[in-house]
């Protein structure tokens, strides 16, 4: 790169993308739990209207404890996440640069689970209907094909938990 093109100091580049990965990543959260809470309320209106064995969905036990479990993933990704937004907010911009990238790369990996979970339990919830493209099931049908469209760009659920993990070792937690 000629040097009239250089953005930052030489050789130090790397360390300017990975700084700009926290804006990726929480935007990739706000989408992650976003759907994981569209597969929530899905569900929740599914199983208020389907009857299996002469009951709705929502008598069975099994189903209620499915969705107090998506529901419980999804509030505590959202807390995560005012919490997290407002620290990138408050903090000095190179601080937050440095010192929230662990905890935001562990927050990404959380959400692209959780969005994972909630799709899988949709499904089951959905039976059949999860597997067509259009119908009852089509935004779940869709939503669980996407999963790995969240859990991969900004970095891989293996590679975010590493990062965390290896920033917090640097800083002597």
């Amino acid at each position: 790169v000629p040097a009239k093109n250089l953005i930052g100091k030489e050789n130090e580049g790397f360390k300017v993308i990975m700084k700009n990965f926290n804006h990726e990543r929480w935007g990739f959260v706000v989408q992650a739990n976003r759907f994981s809470r569209c597969l929530l309320e899905d569900s929740w209106n599914y199983a208020t209207k389907r009857a299996t064995f002469g009951k709705k969905l929502m008598e069975h036990p099994v189903i209620r404890w499915k969705l107090a479990e998506m529901a419980r993933q999804v509030e505590a990704t959202h807390n995560w996440l005012e919490n997290m937004t407002l620290q990138m907010c408050e903090m000095p911009k190179e601080q937050a640069m440095t010192v929230l990238g662990g905890p935001i790369a562990l927050m990404k990996a959380h959400s692209s689970k959780v969005f994972e979970y909630c799709a899988r339990e949709a499904r089951q919830i959905f039976g059949g209907n999860a597997y067509t493209r259009t119908g009852l099931g089509e935004r779940v049908e869709r939503l669980y094909r996407d999963v790995g469209a969240y859990a991969i760009p900004g970095g891989s659920e293996e590679i975010l938990l590493d990062l965390a993990v290896r920033q917090a070792t640097r800083a002597k937690l």
